[in-house]
């Protein structure tokens, strides 16, 4: 399975990104391009113990039984799942060209990663290589949600 600390695995996401342009549109979900951008450098800060988020209250009853089904194989991430309500984005003014440089600088952080002792909002805490797993699989999805 790919994980995000494989520098080709990161290599080939990281150009899916490079192809995004402000004019694609989702084949799924209510986002548009600037709000996926956001919501997907939000995610790898949490991730990366950078930004916390409160756990949500289904997370504690189901989180590790959905984190077997999201990674316990190769299969991509189902399409229009429910988003953590502090991961949706809304605000006007989204920058594409920042916001798309920042998710690349967090990915490319993954280099050098260390285990921050992070908590998944909906998984609560993940270890090193359920972060790979999720930061890889959370890309995918929103890239081919995306047509990259």
């Amino acid at each position: 399975m790919e994980t995000i600390f494989d520098q080709n695995t990161r290599d080939k996401i990281i150009a899916r990104i490079n192809t995004l342009t402000e004019s694609n549109a989702a084949q799924w979900g209510k986002m548009d391009i600037r709000q996926m951008l956001a919501h997907c450098t939000m995610y790898e800060e949490m991730l990366q113990g950078k930004r916390k988020f409160t756990r949500i209250f289904l997370g504690r009853l189901f989180g590790k039984v959905a984190m077997k089904d999201i990674i316990g194989d190769a299969r991509p991430v189902k399409r229009n799942l429910p988003t953590i309500p502090e991961l949706k984005v809304f605000p006007p003014g989204i920058n594409f060209a920042t916001e798309k440089k920042k998710w690349i600088a967090l990915l490319e952080a993954y280099a050098n990663f260390g285990n921050m002792d992070s908590e998944h909002a909906f998984f609560g805490k993940i270890t090193n290589q359920q972060i790979g797993y999720l930061s890889y699989k959370h890309a995918d999805h929103h890239l081919r949600q995306f047509n990259s």
